[in-house]
């Protein structure tokens, strides 16, 4: 009896986690802007510009984000390092002569990699939540709750820089 509950209960917390990262990335929430809706009409120039010198841009945030969401999938998934399509890892400098195709490419990234990663998290059973994996510091409720508050955080930084790119002249 009180396995069945404990079980019921971690099965509403996977369900409660996967809605936070939903609200996150790209349904509809109290909070304001997700992230994807952060990027929605971005043009490739905005998304390249830079509000100063090495501070990063819309284009590299939305690129930082798709690859922890594919570090997440890989914790949950196995696969193996060295997939991400750009090389490298966490920041990404993007082309000098940015295309409008470029930027599309690197949105369907992100959005193909969240949805590849929420997919790998429902797999997940609700036992494992609570389970720190060797060779990591937290756990996967740690890692999925920090998706979604990771998406919130540059979906504010994105629309600060929308608003920052704005102002400046043509």
């Amino acid at each position: 009896m009180l396995w069945d509950r404990r079980k019921i209960m971690a099965s509403k917390e996977l369900d409660t986690l996967l809605a936070a990262l939903d609200q996150a990335f790209d349904k509809k929430s109290w909070h304001g802007t997700n992230l994807r809706g952060s990027l929605r009409g971005v043009t490739e120039s905005e998304a390249s510009w830079r509000p100063a010198p090495e501070r990063h841009n819309i284009w590299e945030l939305t690129l930082h984000a798709a690859y922890w969401k594919y570090v997440v999938r890989r914790r949950f998934t196995g696969e193996p390092r060295g997939s991400f399509p750009h090389p490298g890892s966490n920041w990404f400098r993007r082309p000098q002569d940015p295309t409008a195709d470029d930027w599309s490419l690197d949105i369907r990234l992100l959005i193909a990699t969240h949805r590849s990663m929420r997919a790998a998290i429902t797999q997940l059973k609700a036992s494992d939540l609570h389970v720190t994996p060797f060779g990591s510091t937290v756990s996967n409720f740690a890692i999925i709750s920090g998706v979604a508050a990771h998406d919130l955080y540059h979906a504010g930084q994105i629309q600060l820089l929308k608003r920052l790119g704005a102002k400046q002249p043509k």
